[in-house]
């Protein structure tokens, strides 16, 4: 039986036949960490499911193996849950502590394989074109395009205005995309 199934855990019923998910009712983030830390069965399914794409999104982006993805975004959770106590509101929402919480689970796995990375000419000059940018430019395309955040998540990690980050990602992008034509042209 699927999570979003009438009969489910996540789901609440509102009278014969008519169920809502809680993961997409009006429940609060710190409200589904609170359930979910508390073994609250409804709860920690729509905790689970309101997350899981961008936890699981953020760990292939950071290991880019899907296998390796799964079990970073199993552990995740279950350090979501053995942590609950340690989230500070005051610092940031419930979303963006579970994906640094997420972030550096899938870094410390990355460091763990130690795989070589492929030498190719292709990767050197898209760092070289990353190099080239200003810092906060090349963290916020990273972001974007390898770990697949939204501006918002960027503008909250970064604790910086909505608008800025759009800037920093459009300005970044903007000069990987002009850079790499002109590199990529000593190959042609």
């Amino acid at each position: 039986m699927t999570s979003w199934q009438p009969g489910s855990p996540c789901y609440r019923s509102t009278g014969p036949g008519n169920h809502v998910d809680l993961s997409r009712e009006g429940v609060s983030d710190d409200m589904l960490l609170a359930g979910f830390a508390a073994s609250d069965p409804r709860l920690s399914m729509a905790f689970v499911r309101r997350f899981q794409r961008v936890v699981f999104g953020i760990a292939v982006g950071v290991v880019g193996d899907t296998g390796m993805a799964e079990h970073i975004s199993q552990q995740a959770f279950k350090r979501a849950r053995w942590c609950a106590d340690a989230y500070d509101p005051r610092r940031s929402g419930v979303r963006t502590w579970l994906i640094r919480l997420t972030h550096n689970l899938a870094v410390d796995a990355v460091r763990i394989r130690r795989v070589a990375p492929a030498e190719s000419a292709e990767m050197h000059r898209l760092h070289g074109s990353l190099a080239g940018l200003p810092a906060e430019q090349a963290r916020a395309v990273v972001m974007a395009v390898v770990h697949g955040m939204t501006v918002g998540e960027i503008a909250d990690i970064e604790e910086i205005p909505l608008g800025t980050a759009k800037s920093r990602i459009r300005a970044g992008m903007s000069k990987v995309h002009s850079a790499l034509p002109a590199q990529c042209e000593d190959y042609e």
